[in-house]
């Protein structure tokens, strides 16, 4: 064998993966654990603590449960038992009770816990393996490929470089396979030239965080609540060890701007749980809420998976979790490939995980950010009555729950041959 030989053997017996957030770090670590070296390059300095997903579900978790990572999380987070509709402020709400899943779930209920701690957890494991590599400063920006692997062209900025302070350089990789977890403006999706088709709803959502003990003033709250106010903005409330985030739905006709002034912040909140002092507000961002999907997850040995395939609302927590859900369904796939499968079944992992975000995670998303829209009032009770009916119910509790907590679509996956 030549040195040429040797060194194309040894390059294209890895997988790539662009992209270091939550969803290429759980591909990473599932391919090292089966034996499949894995180079990971994110274009960030380090993992990003930005105001992100916080909600991960009962299949989430048993997912990550493989790698001992789901016991850190609850131990960094709060268990959320029940979830529930309200209006406000007469408290009138439907609660539901995720215990009904305890014969479907090792989890039967929500974690609340910031994405960056399962970044954090996934990234100690990666650092002491043996077959992973994890680059930071390294951005994915073009790729080609053939019969044999994938050439990336990867721009790596050195360590202390500031913006227009160097170039760093420019290397090439290659890799038998390559995984683009690159968020939503994928680089590697622009370069397959595949087009991520949907729209971007017209309102822009923000999001506060406090140390204000909300649960303290609203009697019977849940950790998770989603809450129509008479009168003013809808919001909703998720609850994290020592601080709260509020998600606050501005009048559509207010420039951003003003809605992300300090006093309509402080106006905002004070509608929730009026009180003679100021808010500490610790964080706050605007954010845009997007429903698209690729045209394809796959083209040749290139796949998509999370935010560079698909886009939703955050309303119900499902981005991060369906994210997790690709890298793993994918990860699970090339390994099997990798160990002697014929190459037609990489064509599964779209199979499966497509529809799962079409019918699934888009459609539920959907559904819950026009929820939380309405501003009707006759049309929230009715909705709230059905919502209360299906409470009271426990076999419509048991099927609405399976789905809004993932486990019916992941059920629907499997099945796909």
């Amino acid at each position: 064998m030549t040195d040429l030989t040797r060194r194309r053997t040894a390059e294209q017996s890895c997988v790539l993966i662009a992209g270091g957030g939550p969803v290429g770090l759980t591909a990473a670590l599932c391919l090292a654990e089966a034996g499949i070296a894995v180079q990971l390059y994110e274009a960030a300095p380090d993992v990003s603590e930005d105001l992100r997903a916080s909600t991960f579900h009962p299949p989430t978790l048993d997912m990550l449960d493989r790698f001992g990572i789901t016991a850190e999380l609850i131990a960094e987070g709060l268990i959320c038992p029940t979830w529930q509709v309200r209006l406000h402020p007469s408290g009138e709400r439907a609660e539901f009770d995720l215990s009904v899943l305890a014969d479907d779930t090792a989890h039967p209920y929500r974690l609340q816990c910031e994405q960056w701690k399962l970044s954090r957890a996934l990234l100690r494991r990666l650092q002491g393996h043996p077959l992973a590599r994890v680059h930071f400063n390294a951005r994915i920006t073009g790729l080609s490929q053939d019969a044999e692997g994938v050439r990336a062209t990867v721009e790596h900025k050195h360590e202390g470089e500031g913006e227009g302070e160097g170039e760093g350089e420019t290397l090439t990789v290659r890799g038998r396979y390559l995984i683009g977890a690159d968020g939503a403006r994928s680089v590697v999706r622009q370069a397959l030239g595949i087009a991520f088709e949907g729209s971007t709803y017209p309102e822009t959502t923000i999001l506060a965080t406090t140390r204000f003990a909300f649960h303290e003033h609203l009697s019977g709250l849940s950790n998770v609540s989603y809450c129509w106010r008479e009168g003013a903005a809808n919001f909703s409330l998720l609850r994290l060890p020592g601080v709260w985030r509020v998600s606050i739905y501005p009048p559509e006709d207010r420039p951003i701007e003003a809605s992300l002034e300090p006093l309509a912040i402080e106006a905002a909140l004070q509608a929730i749980v009026p009180r003679p002092h100021p808010y500490e507000v610790l964080e706050r961002r605007p954010y845009r809420v997007h429903q698209r999907i690729a045209t394809r997850y796959r083209e040749g040995r290139v796949f998509l998976a999370g935010d560079a395939a698909h886009l939703n609302s955050p309303s119900g927590g499902m981005g991060m979790n369906g994210g997790v859900h690709d890298a793993i369904n994918l990860a699970d796939t090339i390994t099997q490939v990798w160990q002697g499968a014929d190459e037609a079944l990489l064509d599964r992992y779209e199979r499966q995980r497509r529809p799962a975000a079409i019918e699934q995670i888009i459609a539920q998303a959907d559904a819950n950010r026009a929820r939380m829209r309405e501003r009707d009032t006759r049309r929230r009770s009715e909705i709230l009555a059905g919502l209360q009916a299906i409470t009271a119910d426990r076999t419509r509790l048991h099927a609405h729950l399976l789905k809004t907590s993932m486990i019916t679509g992941l059920r629907q996956a499997e099945q796909t041959p």
